[in-house]
């Protein structure tokens, strides 16, 4: 099966979009996983206390933060890679 250049473009584009779709998905598996570890050591009950909503609000922006960071340097790596 010869796939012509439109085509193998259109395959690419799918296989970058479902990469995306998984990362994504792993970054809120991870978020989920680490800040409800550090965050609700204890039952947190029916509700969340304002303490647990701050302390799970700052865990999700270092996560964020750190994701960027790490996202990006591994994107520059890539990059630089491909152009050798």
């Amino acid at each position: 099966m010869d796939l012509s250049s439109a085509n193998k473009e259109e395959v690419k584009q799918q296989v970058r979009k479902e990469m995306a779709m998984a990362n994504a998905q792993e970054l809120v598996n991870n978020i989920n996983k680490n800040c409800y570890e550090m965050c609700l050591s204890k039952n947190p009950g029916a509700s969340l206390s304002s303490s647990d909503e701050s302390c799970l609000a700052r865990c999700m922006d270092k996560f964020l933060a750190s994701w960027d960071v790490i996202s990006r340097a591994y994107v520059t790596r890539v990059q630089n890679e491909g152009s050798r």
